[in-house]
């Protein structure tokens, strides 16, 4: 021990003079290892962490494939089917998501819920930490009784352990409270944070949901845990048996669909969208780190060589080669060490900020902390970093050449010479790896311009957008919803400053536009295929509130009621996939396929494309219909009952300030419905904004990362060119001394920067090049190969090359040759 800490007091000394160089390499390790770390805490919380039940590894999502498109839910008749025939699972349930209205407060707000089989608690293995969860008698019952949410109970009811049986409006119904479930409860698993969904219904499956009309919706969803020692894959070929029976059991109009059980287990059903942006930003920081790491390297070889003459003389006095290897291996590691734990306390201080910016389409967010696995992964990065650092120095202190060093002074390069190869490979390295990084964020950039220049087929400004949900208690009909949309048009329609107004069951570019299949008229039925396009249920002016282009033909009228013939609008591109070379206007067709039986809707009108969600993501064709023409979807039995869509969203056009029209909405909608609820009350802007987060995301962090590296470059390139420079004094004293300009001295210190630019940029592009089917995944209209993105990057490291070595190349250039003869 005691020959341990003198070495140890013996490095201390030493990093303590050389201060600089000790702050230089704390801080880019710090940095480094920051930036490594914080990614990595995104990874531990949305990937690696077990989702928060027991044994959670033997919980699967049940779905299904429909033909050839896959992820597709469930229907109701399907979660019975599932339930009673599969045998892979020791437990199954299904579920779907849904919105209550809160009633009795001043002000009615809008709750999420989950409605769920009575066995999903079971098959979670969660149990509530206050009165006890539904029955299956009580679903089967349709009995109104709800469990609340930690969050809700804590919120509004004061966490009183009293609140068993008290009672609850939800969509102006009365339910009672038998249970509470514990902090950190979820499920469904919501995308971004936690407590989305606040309350849980029994599901209660209605006999119009399990109707024959109702047969081909697949709006729910399904978790199952496996059986003891059942793998996935025998739990797909399980789940593909029920679904054959459940085709067998098709009604005639669903005789021409194929579906397919779909089995995967329920993390990567929750985060397995999230993996490939998480991958690219920990490889950028992983990138950041190389780069700090070479920088550091570089920084401790120069240190190395400055003092090869005090190791000399230690050895020329007895030192033991060991112990001075000893000795700089544990001054890498304390730096690392200091570097780590500064950059570990970075780490913590940025993650919050880096939480709040990351896009809500990413799950688990709640669940990112720094936690003991973040810091250990810190540590063994810190202590890994510390050796690979301390291997250039350490093997230089072993291959010290005790003669060479000793005669060796000041401002020559006899024995340093051999070594300066070994920093410009280095350097080298670290331009071929900055420019990775540069092309990679070019790219993101071009990919992300190449988006905003797309055309959302809408035009966003001046547009306030608000949900709603009528409850189906005060609103039974669509006579009454009608009348509900019909006063609040008229009254927001004669409000000052107001434009246009619109009614309408799903937004463009928010995702949450229904699919249907269709069948043109003229179709075979024998050769007709199962395809699908995006439909819309509109009233009002919806079409002139968002800007949606019109074509041609006529937009929906007063007259198109529920006993007028059915009537669509279609976009441009439906016009010219179902049509093509042809008028579509006089054109019909119906709802699903040819044995459907659904009336046939003709064409209208024809308006312009809009993106159903984000702008890089695939197109789809769209139908519209009127709100009043629910047979279209439905059939004929839908005129009289309750069959519209439960949930809507208000549009409005305005020349008014933006902040003026919200209290506007909410005026208006309590002069018809004082106790209605109005949800996420935004910008149309905000709307379109939030589909474009993630590319956002991913353009601003990898250009960070990208300016990070430029830095980092810049910082190792002037620290090698420096560093030659001085070893280089004696010659380029005697080149000046026998005629040299001063302009010719500077331009050969500029060339040396230059070529370590030019090799670090060939092989930088090769490395992109060979790394170009990765990167490609992640482009939108950018192919990975564009050589103007890799000359632009390569230009800007061959610039970047020059200024770090200008003043070096100054430095040498305004040297006084005779003073330097003088002193060496």
């Amino acid at each position: 021990m005691g020959p341990f800490l003198s070495e140890l007091r013996y490095s201390l000394r030493r990093l303590r003079k050389a201060r600089f160089f000790s702050l230089a390499v704390i801080l880019m390790l710090a940095f480094g290892i920051g930036a490594c770390t914080t990614i990595f805490s995104l990874i531990q919380g949305i990937l690696l962490r077990p989702l928060p039940f027991p044994d959670s590894g033997n919980l699967v999502q049940l779905g299904e494939h429909v033909g050839e498109n896959p992820g597709i839910g469930v229907t109701a008749r399907d979660i019975q089917a599932y339930s009673s025939s599969a045998t892979a699972f020791s437990s199954v349930g299904g579920f779907a998501t849904t919105d209550f209205e809160l009633s009795g407060n001043a002000t009615p707000e809008y709750l999420s819920a989950g409605r769920l089989n009575a066995s999903i608690f079971s098959t979670l293995g969660v149990q509530p930490i206050l009165g006890r969860v539904f029955s299956h008698q009580e679903e089967n019952t349709h009995a109104t009784v709800v469990v609340l949410s930690y969050q809700i109970w804590t919120n509004r009811y004061h966490r009183d352990p009293n609140v068993l049986g008290q009672t609850i409006q939800l969509n102006r119904q009365v339910y009672t409270i038998i249970g509470v479930m514990p902090r950190g409860f979820e499920f469904p698993l919501q995308r971004g944070h936690l407590d989305e969904i606040q309350l849980w219904v029994p599901l209660s499956l209605t006999a119009e949901e399990l109707s024959e009309p109702n047969a081909g919706i697949f709006s729910y969803q399904m978790i199952a845990r496996l059986k003891p020692g059942v793998t996935v894959e025998q739990a797909a070929q399980d789940a593909a048996r029920v679904a054959r029976v459940i085709m067998q059991n098709y009604p005639a109009s669903m005789s021409r669909i194929h579906i397919r059980g779909d089995i995967k287990l329920l993390s990567e059903a929750v985060t397995g969208e999230a993996r490939p942006l998480l991958r690219v930003l920990f490889f950028a920081a992983a990138v950041v780190l190389l780069i700090a790491c070479v920088n550091v390297a570089i920084l401790m070889l120069v240190h190395a060589i400055r003092n090869q003459r005090d190791q000399a003389v230690r050895l020329a006095l007895g030192a033991r080669p060991g112990a001075i290897l000893r000795e700089t291996l544990l001054e890498g590691l304390l730096l690392s060490l200091t570097g780590g734990l500064l950059g570990l306390a970075v780490a913590a201080l940025v993650l919050p900020t880096v939480t709040r910016l990351l896009p809500d389409s990413l799950p688990r967010l709640d669940s990112i902390s720094i936690d003991g696995v973040v810091v250990g992964f810190a540590l063994a990065t810190t202590f890994f970093t510390g050796i690979v650092c301390s291997l250039a120095p350490a093997l230089l202190a072993l291959r010290t050449n005790l003669v060479a060093a000793l005669k060796e002074g000041q401002g020559t390069a006899s024995s340093s010479g051999r070594r300066i190869s070994t920093r410009s490979v280095l350097a080298s390295a670290e331009i071929a790896i900055a420019l990775l990084l540069l092309t990679a964020s070019g790219m993101a950039l071009r990919s992300y311009q190449k988006m905003l220049a797309i055309d959302p087929g809408f035009q966003p400004e001046h547009v306030l957008v608000a949900g709603y949900r009528l409850p189906i208690t005060q609103y039974p009909t669509n006579l009454s919803v009608e009348t509900f949309n019909r006063q609040l048009i008229d009254r927001l329609s004669s409000k000052p400053g107001i434009a246009s107004v619109g009614i309408a069951d799903s937004l463009p570019s928010a995702g949450n536009s229904a699919m249907s299949a269709y069948t043109l008229e003229g179709e075979r039925t024998e050769a007709w295929k199962l395809k699908f396009a995006a439909f819309a249920a509109v009233d009002g002016d919806y079409f002139q509130a968002l800007g949606i282009p019109h074509i041609a033909g006529r937009t929906f009228t007063s007259d198109d009621g529920p006993n007028a013939p059915p009537v669509i609008i279609v976009s441009q591109s439906m016009a010219q996939h179902s049509w093509p070379g042809q008028n579509a206007i006089g054109k019909r067709m119906h709802v699903g396929n040819p044995k459907k039986g659904l009336p046939w809707a003709t064409v209208v009108g024809i308006v312009g494309n809009t993106r159903i969600g984000a702008r890089d993501a695939k197109p789809n064709d769209q139908w519209y219909l009127p709100v009043r023409q629910p047979a279209t979807l439905y059939g004929a039995s839908a005129t009289d009952a309750r069959s519209v869509a439960l949930a809507s969203y208000i549009i409005l056009r305005a020349a008014i300030p933006p902040n003026q029209m919200p209290g506007i909405l909410r005026a208006s909608v309590a002069e018809v419905d004082p106790l209605l609820a109005l949800d996420d009350i935004q910008p149309m802007n905000d709307v379109l904004s939030k589909t474009e987060a993630p590319r956002r995301f991913l353009t601003e962090l990898v250009g960070a990362f990208a300016l990070a590296a430029l830095l980092l470059s810049i910082t190792g390139i002037y620290v090698v060119i420096s560093f030659a420079v001085s070893m280089r004094t004696h010659e380029i004293a005697i080149r000046m001394a026998l005629g040299a300009q001063r302009s010719s001295i500077a331009q050969l210190i500029l060339q040396s920067g230059l070529i370590l630019a030019l090799y670090g940029c060939g092989t930088g592009i090769l490395i992109s090049l060979a790394l170009a089917k990765f990167v490609q995944s992640f482009l939108f209209e950018v192919t990975a190969t564009d050589p103007l993105i890799y000359l632009a990057s390569a230009a800007m490291m061959i610039l970047i090359a020059a200024l770090a070595s200008l003043l070096p190349a100054l430095r040498a250039a305004q040297a006084d040759p005779i003073r330097t003869l003088r002193s060496t």
